[in-house]
C-alpha cells in the first residue's frame, strides 16, 4: 500500500500545484487512467511496469528512487565508490532491471527473479578467512 500512498500524494500534488485532473495526469505521464486507478487501489498482479513508473515520475518531477522504495525495490542511493570489478555487476543488474520492466517477460519469471533478489539481499555476508 506504500506505492498507493505515493501515487495518491503525487496526484494530490499535481492537482494542487498544476491544476491537473486524473485525465490530465494520464495524458502527461503516458500512464492510462485505469492504470492510475489500479495503482491507487493497490491492484496489480505483480509490480507495476517499471517503465510506466519511470514515466509517471519523470512527468511529475518525482524521484524514481522514491517510487521504487514505495514498491519495496532496492534503492540505488548515492553512488558508491567504484571498483574495477563493478562494471560486470552493473551490467548484470541492468539486465535484471530490464527483464523486470519488460512486458513480454512472464509474471511468473519476474516473481522468481524478485524472490531470488530478496533472498540474496537478506543473506548474511560471509567474510573470507
Amino acid at each position: 500500500m506504500a506505492f498507493a500512498r505515493f501515487v495518491r500524494r503525487a496526484i494530490d500534488d499535481a492537482r494542487d500545484e498544476r491544476g491537473w485532473t486524473v485525465s490530465d495526469l494520464a495524458a502527461h505521464t503516458g500512464v492510462g487512467r485505469s492504470t492510475v486507478f489500479r495503482w491507487l487501489a493497490g491492484d496489480w498482479q505483480d509490480y507495476p511496469e517499471l517503465a510506466k513508473v519511470r514515466g509517471f515520475c519523470a512527468a511529475l518531477d518525482l524521484p524514481v528512487a522514491a517510487a521504487f522504495r514505495a514498491l519495496g525495490l532496492p534503492d540505488a542511493g548515492p553512488a558508491p565508490r567504484r571498483r574495477a570489478d563493478d562494471a560486470p555487476v552493473e551490467a548484470d543488474v541492468r539486465v535484471i532491471l530490464e527483464r523486470l520492466a519488460d512486458p513480454t517477460v512472464p509474471a511468473e519469471e519476474k516473481h522468481h527473479i524478485r524472490d531470488l533478489l530478496r533472498y540474496l539481499a537478506r543473506r548474511p555476508v560471509r567474510r573470507a578467512g
